[in-house]
């Protein structure tokens, strides 16, 4: 077993404790490049930008400072594969990354953090072992962590989406607020990638019963509207992808937000 060690968040990359920006831009990756999926289906993948660094800049510029990326050859393998995507896009940007997909061994930590990630978001791993994932709480501090629930129905998926399991959202939530957890990230699957609006009734459903977590919404985002709807709703931040590159939302109308 690898070694779990400390880690000292590298100087500039401190996450903040407020502040941090309701809008959390996100960049998919398969083999290097800046993609995005429909409803999770691998199958149905588009292609945006070859380069992720120069999606990320954009952002960057635009006055945005979080990035959420997720690693999809990662979350599928079950283990990291694109880390130096996140090594580049952390050594020459300013932005605030949360990494996710694949995250499932000590090493896999330790590639994240070391790589530059302020975040580690983790799901599959919060569902399949909990002794795991609760030593690592207690070994990097619970502040480092974003549990990610990807839901289809109010259930649990896993593995990239590929799987979907009998366990609720909302116990999922409980059992790590539990921990001292406090930002969860929700992903509705039915709605990503469609471009038709947010799953916020499932997000209210959650915050009704867990007020007192950080829940960033994700899947669906198509405009400026739906932003609005989820800051009213009470979520703490909204991660918008696909509406982004098919320019349904453009990144100076964000600004708002900032």
């Amino acid at each position: 077993m690898n070694e779990i060690r400390k880690f000292s968040i590298k100087e500039g990359k401190k996450p903040p404790s407020e502040g941090w920006g309701f809008i959390i831009p996100a960049i998919d990756v398969i083999e290097g490049k800046c993609v995005r999926l429909t409803k999770g289906d691998y199958e149905q993948k588009k292609v945006y930008n070859e380069n992720p660094l120069e999606v990320a800049k954009e952002f960057a510029n635009a006055g945005l400072n979080r990035l959420h990326l997720v690693d999809l050859d990662g979350a599928k393998a079950g283990k990291v594969k694109n880390w130096k995507v996140l090594e580049n896009i952390a050594s020459k940007t300013n932005l605030l990354i949360d990494f996710s997909g694949g995250i499932s061994s000590n090493k896999d930590v330790s590639i994240c953090f070391d790589s530059g990630a302020a975040y580690a978001a983790v799901g599959s791993i919060a569902v399949k072992d909990e002794k795991t994932l609760t030593g690592w709480l207690l070994a990097f501090g619970v502040d480092k962590f974003i549990i990610g629930a990807d839901v289809r129905d109010e259930k649990l998926a896993i593995k990239g989406w590929t799987e979907t399991t009998d366990l609720s959202v909302f116990d999922l939530v409980e059992n790590y607020k539990t921990k001292g957890v406090k930002q969860f990230f929700c992903t509705d699957i039915n709605k990503d990638g469609l471009l038709e609006g947010t799953g916020i009734d499932l997000y209210k459903k959650i915050l009704n019963q867990h007020p007192s977590i950080d829940l960033i919404a994700s899947g669906g985002v198509a405009s400026i509207n739906d932003l609005l709807l989820l800051r009213e709703a009470g979520c703490s931040g909204a991660i918008v992808g696909k509406a982004i590159y098919e320019k349904k939302i453009l990144l100076k109308d964000l600004k708002q937000f900032i």
